[in-house]
């Protein structure tokens, strides 16, 4: 296994709290955060300036990054997915961008209403002249609910588009969770012919237990970045099967030797959001 220091960047705060279908108040957003930019984390994604209409449990993503202390080290993160996304994040003193697209046309029209093609002419209106570093998301990544298998060239073309956007950083998710060890390798065989591994993150479901192996076969092969969410919470509430991130706590435990995260203190972040109803998967 590659030795490298890993880096956990936590979607909990985004990814998590947008399948929670119960209003979580914006007070206990701010605390959540604050709790995980104590636990040795060094990149959190606060929240995404989208539609309340199509999100509506991240409409007060102003409020939260307004309200969070933010601790030296640590990045502060959000998704947009228009120039006027991003103009509202940069007025909300966001240290980073993340655009979202996916290697399945069927669900990037349901995800977002668009095709491919048009998700990346959209970011091309915005992504190269941010002032902000840029991570793209891939999801979909292995297998779709609606079209199948996804084929690696698939993935390594949006991969290559995005980069020459400007994102420095791609994170490929295996959306649903069905990827095998062999999948994640064939994946990251074709797609490291395209992007250098170290811009490369892996962000994985674990649906059917299988994230933690996925992410060490990932590790093996030089990755060092990996999407994480606080107890497990998140997933997609647009993918039917998508019904949790891999937990931040289980990617320490398989990682100890190689990051620096406080655990019992990723619990405790945790609890903050016991009691809110998730959407279910």
């Amino acid at each position: 296994m590659n030795g490298a220091p890993i880096t956990i960047v936590e979607v909990g705060p985004r990814d998590g709290l947008q399948t929670i279908a119960s209003p979580v108040p914006t007070a206990t957003k701010i605390a959540f955060v604050n709790a995980l930019s104590r636990t040795g984390l060094t990149d959190i994604e606060v929240t995404a300036f989208v539609s309340p209409d199509r999100v509506p449990q991240l409409a007060d993503a102003a409020e939260v990054l307004a309200g969070i202390e933010r601790v030296p080290g640590v990045r502060y993160s959000a998704l947009v997915p228009s120039a006027r996304g991003l103009a509202r994040a940069l007025a909300a003193r966001v240290d980073a961008i993340a655009v979202f697209t996916a290697a399945s046309e069927t669900f990037n029209r349901r995800n977002v209403n668009a095709s491919i093609a048009e998700s990346l002419e959209r970011f091309r209106q915005f992504v190269p002249g941010a002032p902000v570093p840029v991570r793209g998301y891939v999801s979909m990544v292995v297998q779709c609910p609606f079209e199948g298998p996804i084929a690696p060239q698939a993935v390594a073309r949006v991969v290559e588009q995005l980069l020459a956007l400007g994102c420095s950083e791609l994170s490929l998710g295996d959306t649903i969770g069905r990827a095998t060890v062999d999948e994640t390798r064939r994946l990251l065989d074709r797609v490291m012919r395209v992007c250098p591994v170290d811009r490369i993150a892996m962000h994985f479901h674990d649906t059917f237990g299988r994230a933690v192996d996925n992410a060490v076969a990932s590790s093996a092969l030089g990755v060092t970045r990996f999407d994480g969410s606080v107890g497990g919470i998140g997933g997609c509430p647009f993918a039917p099967g998508a019904p949790g991130n891999v937990a931040t706590q289980a990617l320490c435990r398989a990682f100890h030797d190689r990051l620096k995260v406080d655990i019992p203190a990723l619990d405790a972040a945790s609890a903050l959001l016991v009691g809110f109803d998730r959407i279910p998967a």
